[in-house]
């Protein structure tokens, strides 16, 4: 008889839905399942009610595709930023990494993932168009390809890079001060910093 036929079914299928968040296999899914259980029954129902929250307070921004609480979000809001200048980035994590630095003053674009034919991912499947589209419109004068240093990255750096061939907005990119098949959201702030503040033409 396995562990999973002799416990309830509801202990089975906690398990089973923990075990599909990033990062967490089957028997970290178990360890927090069991954690859960001895919890108090008001800490069970905060999560549960903060990851309700989660799914019903949070929108996606229809300028730059973060994710926030309001349309726009309060960086596409904000006054205070410099929306002629629009840093790319792959996912959300990598904004939260660049903002960190407190070195970018700019504005945002979401891609939303990078271009990966391996994985069927090619550029209609990223917020590409959006981006050309939103640069003519706001007459930007720079964007900023902050994608990962890696193969994927690479790609859709030099993809989006084409499509600004011949306009006036300049096309930068990181310096390459980051390590190369790395992921923005795990560089400390002060090497993020610095390669967001020399970055080059690309």
């Amino acid at each position: 008889m396995n562990e999973s036929s002799s416990r309830p079914r509801s202990i089975d299928r906690a398990v089973t839905e923990l075990a599909r968040l990033p990062g967490i296999g089957p028997k970290t899914a178990q360890r927090l399942t069991y954690h859960l259980l001895r919890s108090s029954g008001d800490q069970v129902l905060v999560l549960a009610e903060a990851l309700r929250n989660l799914k019903e307070g949070v929108v996606t921004c229809s300028v730059c595709f973060n994710m926030s609480d309001r349309n726009p979000c309060h960086i596409c809001e904000s006054p205070d930023r410099d929306h002629a200048v629009i840093c790319v980035v792959e996912n959300l994590l990598d904004l939260v990494a660049i903002e960190r630095t407190a070195r970018f003053r700019g504005v945002y674009h979401v891609l939303h993932g990078a271009i990966s034919p391996m994985d069927g991912i090619g550029p209609d499947e990223l917020r590409i168009r959006e981006l050309v589209q939103r640069a003519k419109d706001t007459s930007a004068t720079e964007v900023i390809l902050a994608t990962n240093p890696n193969l994927e990255g690479d790609a859709t750096a030099t993809y989006i890079a084409r499509l600004f061939e011949g306009s006036d907005i300049a096309v930068t990119r990181l310096a390459r001060g980051l390590p190369v098949g790395g992921d923005l959201e795990y560089a400390d702030e002060v090497t993020l910093g610095n390669a967001l503040a020399g970055r080059s033409s690309a």
